[in-house]
């Protein structure tokens, strides 16, 4: 087996063009793959490839009949009246550091193929706590994008996230810039504990405004709202167990 595999399912290089690519593979919260794969699923966006690595976790995934496959990435592309986008999203992201360089470098070879000329980046931005109004933190690889991010309410500041943007949502800025890409990414404010559709529906809302898509949030929104009542009912169980241990020992 090769280190990465690009099998291409349906249209592919020099049969389709798309000038944005949106990456939302797994990190912080699961914040960026909950907003692509909603966005995919809400455009009805059609999956033109796979991505196989030895890079990836070494097991298989079985799902619903009983089979199983390699785990993967997958490039999906929407084909709109008014916008024309690619998505990359999938099981993990790389195991080794040299993997993230390489696929990233993969990610964005495929994306030049396809006509890309700017890629947003997707992710959660872990703060150690819960979160009730999620900021959305943004950084990018050409200062002349600031502007409309901070128009759209992303904020952007040298000192979050003081640890930089690891894996995939920084590595194919960095890279991306030396190939002529633009490089915007979203952050969306997490706990960093859980998969957080609320931070999600927050990033979102700012890419929605971004690119002028007017996609319907309410899943994500409700999704929201029931993680909240999850861990509203784990404190109060915390709570009453804490209360009970205080109570034996006096």
């Amino acid at each position: 087996m090769e280190e990465i595999t690009v099998r291409y399912l349906g249209p592919g290089p020099g049969e389709i063009s798309a000038p944005v690519l949106i990456e939302g593979l797994p990190g912080i919260g699961h914040v960026g793959k909950l907003v692509a794969e909603h966005l995919i699923h809400e455009l009805g966006a059609q999956k033109i490839a796979e991505i196989e690595s030895i890079f990836f976790p070494p097991q298989v995934i079985i799902q619903e009949n009983g089979t199983v496959r390699l785990a993967n990435n997958e490039i999906y592309f929407y084909d709109g009246e008014e916008h024309r986008l690619l998505f990359l999203v999938g099981d993990y992201q790389s195991t080794s550091a040299e993997g993230h360089y390489l696929l990233a470098d993969t990610f964005l070879s495929i994306a030049g193929s396809l006509g890309v000329s700017r890629i947003y980046t997707l992710g959660g931005y872990g703060v150690g706590h819960l979160v009730d109004v999620p900021r959305v933190l943004a950084a990018v690889n050409d200062e002349m994008l600031r502007d409309p991010l901070e128009a759209a309410g992303a904020v952007i500041s040298p000192d979050e996230p003081g640890g930089g943007i690891i894996g995939a949502a920084g590595l194919m800025l960095g890279l991306g810039k030396a190939r002529g890409i633009e490089g915007i990414c979203l952050m969306g404010e997490t706990s960093g504990y859980l998969v957080d559709p609320k931070s999600a529906a927050a990033v979102l809302g700012i890419l929605c405004t971004l690119l002028g898509l007017d996609v319907n949030a309410t899943t994500l929104q409700e999704r929201g709202i029931e993680m909240e009542h999850m861990i509203e009912k784990l404190v109060d169980t915390q709570r009453a167990t804490e209360n009970d241990e205080l109570r034996y020992i006096v």
